[in-house]
C-alpha cells in the first residue's frame, strides 16, 4: 500500500509532500515527494494516530457500565482518530471495579479488527483526597487501610487490583492520604504507573510522592493544589520535576490556553500528554444525558453532574488536536507528540506513536481542517469517513 502526496508528521519534521509505504502491519518506508501509482492524498495531513490515556467513555457509553462496554467503546473511538486508549474508572465499589477489569481483559483477549487497541486501565482510584474529589463519589473514597462510607475497605480495592494486575496500568492517588506513600513503591514494584491527582498535597508531600515512585500526573491543574509563588503545591512539584509526565485536558475550558502553553514551556511536549478526560457525554449533542459511574451527567461545554460540578469533559481526541493547533497556537508536530508520541513512550508502547520505518502502522489521515478522514490501526483502515 502506497499513500502519496500528503504532508506527513515525522518525529523531527513535517515532510511535504511525502509518501508512506506500508507492508502489512508495519510502515516500510517514508519517502520524500510523491510516488506515481500510489493513492493520491495531496491536501491531507498524515499524523500518528492518537493515544488517550484518560477516557471514561464516549457517545453514551461509560467504562463502568459492565458487560461488553469496553469493546463497544473501543469500536467507537477510531472515528475520532484514536488507535489506543486506557479505559478509565472513577472511585467505585470493588464489584464495579472487578466488572470493568474483567471487561478490559475480555476486550484485550479478543480484539476487534476495526476497534482501537484496549490498553491496561487507568484507575482514578479510591485513594484520593475527599476535598479534591470533583465528580468522584464521596461514598467510595477511603485510605488503603481504611473503610469507605459504601461499607467496603481499601484492602478490598487492592485485592481487585492484585487479581487483575496485567489489566491495570495507571493508578491515580493522593500522596497525602494515610498509607499512600507506603503503597506507591508497592504498586510501582508490580509494574503499575502511579499518578498524582485529586490531591490536596503540599509541595513537599507531592515531592515525597515523586520520590516514592510516582511518574505521572492526572489532569494537571485540575483537582489539585495549584501553583502559587509562595506555595507551589502539587502543580508546582509536577512542573518542576523532570521525572513526571503530566496529562492536560485540552478542551480550552478545563485549563486556560495560557496555562497549557506555560506547562509546555516548563516541561516540553515530551513530558506533556494531551488527554480528553472524555465521558459518556463526549460525542453527544448539547443537553443530552449520559452517566459517569452510574451518576447522571449532562452535556454542556463540559460534562456536568446535576449539581453543576464538572464531571470530566465532552472532548474527543480529534478535537483536542484541533484545539491545540488552532485554538492554542501549538505547532502540528508538537501537538502530535502530545497526542500520540509522548503517551506511547510513557506507557512503554515501543514502535507506536510515531511515523517511521519499522513502526506499527497506526496513523490518522486529516483534511485541511484537521478533521479525521481515516484512521488506520496496524496497517488497516479502522474508520473511513
Amino acid at each position: 500500500m502506497i499513500l502519496s502526496g500528503a504532508a506527513i508528521v515525522l518525529p523531527d519534521r513535517i515532510a511535504d509532500p511525502a509518501t508512506l509505504v506500508l507492508d502489512g502491519e508495519r510502515i516500510a518506508d517514508v519517502a520524500a515527494g510523491s510516488t506515481p501509482g500510489g493513492r493520491d492524498l495531496h491536501g491531507h495531513l498524515i499524523a500518528p494516530a492518537f493515544i488517550d490515556v484518560h477516557v471514561h467513555g464516549v457517545e453514551g457509553l461509560d467504562a463502568l457500565d459492565g458487560g461488553d462496554v469496553i469493546g463497544r467503546i473501543a469500536a467507537r473511538l477510531p472515528r475520532f482518530g484514536v488507535a489506543a486508549f486506557c479505559p478509565t474508572s472513577i472511585a467505585c465499589t470493588p464489584e464495579a471495579l472487578r466488572g470493568m477489569l474483567a471487561g478490559i481483559r475480555a476486550a484485550r483477549m479478543d480484539p476487534r479488527r476495526d476497534a482501537a487497541r484496549v490498553l491496561p486501565a487507568h484507575l482514578e482510584s479510591n485513594f484520593i483526597n475527599a476535598e479534591f474529589k470533583g465528580a468522584q463519589p464521596l461514598s467510595c473514597i477511603c485510605s488503603p487501610r481504611g473503610r469507605a462510607e459504601g461499607d467496603f475497605t481499601g484492602r478490598e480495592i487492592l485485592a481487585e487490583i492484585e487479581a487483575a494486575r496485567p489489566d491495570v496500568g495507571i493508578v491515580t492517588l493522593a500522596p497525602e492520604v494515610e498509607g499512600v506513600l507506603d503503597l506507591i513503591p508497592e504498586l510501582v514494584g508490580y509494574g503499575h504507573r502511579v499518578s498524582l491527582g485529586h490531591s490536596g498535597a503540599t509541595y513537599e508531600q507531592a515531592r515525597a510522592g515523586i520520590a516514592a515512585g510516582a511518574r505521572h500526573a492526572t489532569h494537571l491543574f485540575n483537582r489539585m493544589t495549584g501553583l502559587h509563588h509562595r506555595d507551589p503545591g502539587v502543580a508546582g512539584a509536577v512542573l518542576e520535576s523532570t521525572l513526571v509526565a503530566a496529562e492536560i485536558i485540552c478542551d480550552g475550558i478545563h485549563v486556560h490556553p495560557a496555562a497549557v502553553r506555560a506547562a509546555l514551556a516548563a516541561k516540553g511536549p515530551d513530558r506533556i500528554m494531551a488527554i480528553t478526560d472524555g465521558t459518556g457525554a463526549s460525542g453527544l449533542p448539547p443537553g443530552a444525558r449520559a452517566t459517569l459511574g452510574g451518576r447522571p451527567i449532562t452535556v454542556a461545554d463540559v460534562a456536568l453532574l446535576d449539581d453543576g460540578t464538572f464531571a470530566g469533559s465532552v472532548l474527543t481526541m480529534d478535537r483536542a488536536f484541533r484545539v491545540l493547533v488552532n485554538g492554542m497556537g501549538i505547532g502540528v508536530r508538537e501537538a502530535a507528540r502530545m497526542c500520540a508520541t509522548t503517551p506511547a513512550r510513557e506507557l512503554g508502547l515501543h514502535g507506536h506513536g510515531v511515523i517511521a520505518a519499522g513502526a506499527v502502522a497506526d496513523f490518522v489521515i486529516l483534511d485541511a481542517d484537521l478533521a479525521v478522514v481515516e484512521t488506520w490501526i496496524s496497517g488497516r483502515p479502522a474508520f473511513v469517513r
